[in-house]
C-alpha cells in the first residue's frame, strides 16, 4: 500500500501534466504490461475497463466494482506512475452509490477517476443530462471530500454507444465541467472538426483524445488541434490479444507455428521483471 505522501506527490504529477503540451496515457490492463509502459518512460497510466475485462474472461462492463477496485490497488502498486482509473459509469445506479464507490477507488491511490454517462442499456445508452450531472458532481464531491488533489474525468459515450450526436456530446461536457470535472472526453470523436469543435467548447479546460486504431494524426498534430491528453483504451489489449489468436489459430487449425517467430524474447521479458515487488 503506497503511503499518503507519495499517493499525494502522484496526484500532484498528474494534475500537472494537464496544464500545458499533450502527453499520451497509455492504458495496460495488468502489471506487468504496467511496468513495461513505465519503462518506455510514458508519464502516467490509465487503466481499461475492456483490457481489465477481457483478461478476467469477461465482457467489458461485466467485472464487479470489488474486481475493479481489486485491480486498480495492484495497478497502483505495480508502478511508480500516477494512475487513472477507467471507473466507467461509477458502477451504481444512483448518485449516492456514485460517491461511496469514487471515495473507495481514491483509496486505493489512484491519481484521477473516469465517469462516464452510458447506462448499459442499448435502447437507451445515454443517462439524461441532468442524471449525468447529478452523478458527476457526485463524484466532484467524494473527491473534494477526500483533499480534492485527485482529476475527474467526465465523459459523454454518444460516439461509443451508437448515438454520434457532436452537438449532444458538447452539451454533455459543457454540463459535466459546470459539475466539476476537470478534464473531458468524448471518446469515438476522430475528425479534425469534431476534435477542434470539442477542444474549444470546454476550453480552457483539458481534453483527452481516444486513439483506438490507425490513425491519419500524430501526436504532434494532435496537439495542434489543442488535446491536452491521449489515451488508446482497451487497444494495446486488443493488439496483444490478436498476437496470441493469431499463434493459437495458426498451431490448431495448420499444426504450424510460424507466428511463433514473432513473440517476445523470454530474456527481455525476464529482466524486464527481474527483481520487480
Amino acid at each position: 500500500m503506497l503511503q499518503s505522501h507519495d499517493v499525494a506527490a502522484r496526484r500532484r504529477i498528474f494534475r500537472e501534466l494537464h496544464v500545458s503540451g499533450c502527453f499520451v496515457i497509455p492504458n495496460p490492463w495488468d502489471p506487468g504490461s504496467a511496468r513495461y509502459l513505465e519503462q518506455l518512460g510514458f508519464q502516467a497510466l490509465a487503466t481499461t475497463s475492456s483490457g481489465v475485462a477481457w483478461r478476467h474472461a469477461k465482457a467489458d462492463g461485466q467485472m464487479s466494482v470489488q474486481e475493479v477496485l481489486a485491480h486498480l490497488r495492484e495497478m497502483v502498486v505495480a508502478t511508480r506512475l500516477p494512475v487513472n482509473a477507467d471507473f466507467e459509469g461509477g458502477h451504481a445506479e444512483d448518485a449516492a452509490g456514485v460517491a461511496r464507490n469514487v471515495r473507495l477507488a481514491l483509496e486505493t491511490g489512484v491519481a484521477g477517476v473516469s465517469i462516464e454517462d452510458s447506462t448499459g442499456d442499448p435502447d437507451a445508452p445515454l443517462r439524461e443530462i441532468p442524471a449525468a450531472v447529478e452523478r458527476m458532481r457526485a463524484a466532484r464531491r467524494a473527491i473534494d471530500e477526500a483533499g480534492g488533489e485527485a482529476l475527474l474525468v467526465g465523459r459523454a459515450e454518444n460516439f461509443i454507444v451508437g448515438r454520434p450526436d457532436l452537438d449532444d456530446a458538447i452539451r454533455r461536457l459543457e454540463a459535466y465541467s459546470e459539475a466539476g470535472a476537470d478534464c473531458l472526453y468524448a471518446p469515438g470523436i476522430r475528425t479534425r472538426a469534431q476534435i477542434e469543435a470539442v477542444v474549444r467548447a470546454v476550453a480552457p479546460k483539458p481534453v483527452n483524445l481516444l486513439v483506438g486504431a490507425a490513425s491519419e494524426f500524430t501526436l504532434r498534430d494532435i496537439e495542434a488541434m489543442g488535446v491536452r491528453r491521449v489515451s488508446v483504451g482497451g487497444a494495446l489489449a486488443r493488439a496483444a490479444w490478436a498476437g496470441f489468436m493469431t499463434a493459437a489459430k495458426q498451431i490448431a487449425s495448420d499444426g504450424r507455428f510460424d507466428a511463433l517467430a514473432h513473440a517476445a524474447s523470454g530474456a527481455e521479458l525476464n529482466g524486464l521483471f527481474r527483481g520487480s515487488p
